[in-house]
């Protein structure tokens, strides 16, 4: 028998129909949505069938991979078969941005729903701040538990928790997958395949966070030991993951390698005009400096090289799991979403990590495919998506769940399906370390806490690899005022306080 649905866990667990109630179809908002008689939502495409249940989900996370880091956007420097077939059974977002371009207050956002200024973090130092319970009782795992659901978290959490506890996915309402799975490596697909394995008597949201590509960060933190000709340990996983990565094919020389296998630099590798001063005030670290400084051309195709297979290795991992999905039977009732806490700058600038007010850091990928009633090979360039604050409310949106009122995002359920949303969001933040960014599609506005020259802004249009700053251009002087009013809007809207040090005005 299989036990795999909900309406079976009712009546294991007894509830009836109270517990049925429950699982009352809402829209993306919370508000409950008509049925006709043939179990479709009124206005949907996607027939919901409720005596099975809503779908078990899948939510693979990957680290520091920025939009461009899949070969299905037509990326020649990297293979990922395994992400493109998911893309290629949904629909993938070109203009989706994390909450904050580096771990901690980007994943705080993704399971928590709100911007990570609501706890007052807008780095990774932020990790001890402490989540109020109400917020919590919002969390991703908590909404989805308190439906009935089994909610389980493997891999990387890099979450803040509750006082003095870090890192805690159970604060957010899950339990672990498994122990020992480490940061998310082959240990962490070895326990999804066993997850899939495992008859489940109730839906469940499975999270798979895997850490790579991040272990690229490791080539430049290294990188002024190496110049020193210190002694460097290469002990741990991180640093054996980048070895690999860094070989050159066998039998390929140098001169052939560079001329044939090594991507080449970016278009805009160079440092942009006008940039802002406050920019060495996010993240900048030593060796953030030394190799903007030092490191050679070559460096820098390398480092490009050694990501793309980082990126690669991490989508043979997740291809595991999603063929251990697909071998046990529930893949055609399982939605799938893949994204990534924040990107690299790859190069972009003469700038590696994240932490930037650059697309190469903001823009992650986002993909959404459930077998069989996602319409495949879609994809969608017009709308602005926050992976942060439109999570929650997608999956809440596909499983037929309540949204919580506080939590602002908003479903990508019906642009999955192809149905005209006449409201989307024109702008949207993304915060940061000492600045605050607001993206209006075509251009982008940003405002540092200190510094001479405090603004940026780009006309993403004319010059999408941001090479050029025309906040101190006299004939954008309209669109900076008009980003400097919309910013401090999108605050007022979303029920949050904007610092003062972020308002400029004349």
């Amino acid at each position: 028998m299989n036990h795999n649905t909900r309406r079976d866990f009712l009546k294991l667990a007894g509830l009836g129909a109270v517990g049925a109630s429950l699982f009352q179809r809402v829209g993306s908002q919370g508000v409950p949505v008509s049925q006709d008689s043939a179990g479709k939502t009124a206005g949907s495409g996607v027939p919901l069938d409720f005596a099975r249940g809503g779908p078990n989900i899948l939510v693979i996370v990957t680290d520091q991979q920025h939009a461009g880091m899949l070969s299905c956007t037509g990326n020649p420097w990297v293979k990922t078969p395994n992400l493109d077939r998911l893309a290629g059974g949904g629909m993938r977002f070109e203009r989706a941005y994390c909450a904050n371009p580096v771990c901690v207050p980007s994943r705080f956002t993704m399971f928590s729903g709100v911007m990570p200024s609501a706890i007052g973090m807008d780095c990774n130092k932020g990790i001890g701040r402490p989540v109020s319970a109400s917020l919590l009782h919002n969390a991703m795992g908590a909404i989805f538990k308190r439906a009935a659901y089994r909610t389980v978290y493997g891999g990387k959490t890099h979450l803040p928790g509750v006082g003095q506890r870090r890192g805690e996915a159970e604060a957010y309402g899950f339990e672990p997958l498994a122990h020992q799975v480490g940061a998310g490596r082959d240990e962490l697909a070895d326990a999804c395949v066993e997850f899939f394995r495992n008859q489940q008597e109730r839906p469940f949201l499975l999270v798979a966070s895997f850490i790579n590509p991040h272990d690229i960060c490791q080539m430049a933190i290294r990188a002024p030991l190496r110049a020193a000709t210190q002694k460097i340990k290469n002990e741990s996983k991180a640093m054996q993951c980048l070895e690999t990565a860094l070989k050159m094919p066998e039998g390929v020389s140098e001169k052939t390698f560079f001329e044939k296998y090594c991507p080449p630099l970016p278009e805009n590798f160079e440092i942009p005009q006008n940039e802002p001063e406050g920019l060495a005030q996010l993240d900048w670290r030593a060796f953030r400096a030394y190799v903007r400084q030092h490191w050679s051309e070559q460096d820098w195709r390398r480092h490009r090289w050694a990501y793309a297979r980082l990126t690669e290795l991490v989508d043979a991992q997740i291809g595991r799991v999603l063929e251990a999905l697909k071998q046990s039977g529930l893949e055609e009732n399982t939605l799938v979403v893949f994204t990534s806490d924040h990107g690299d700058m790859d190069s972009a600038h003469r700038l590696e990590h994240k932490s930037m007010p650059y697309e190469e850091a903001m823009r992650v990928p986002f993909i959404v495919m459930w077998k069989g009633v996602t319409k495949g090979g879609g994809v969608d360039r017009e709308h602005l998506v926050s992976t942060g604050l439109d999570l929650i409310p997608t999956l809440c949106d596909f499983a037929g769940v309540v949204v919580p009122p506080e939590l602002k995002g908003h479903s990508v359920r019906k642009l999955v399906e192809g149905v005209k949303v006449e409201a989307w969001r024109k702008t949207l933040v993304v915060e940061n370390q000492n600045s605050r960014i607001l993206h209006m599609g075509r251009s982008k506005y940003v405002v540092y806490a200190q510094g001479q020259q405090r603004e940026q802004f780009m006309d993403l249009d004319q010059d999408p690899g941001e090479m050029k700053n025309l906040a101190a251009d006299p004939k954008y002087k309209a669109q900076v005022e008009q980003g400097r009013q919309a910013l401090r809007a999108w605050y007022a809207v979303h029920g949050l306080a904007l610092d003062p040090k972020y308002v400029v005005s004349e």
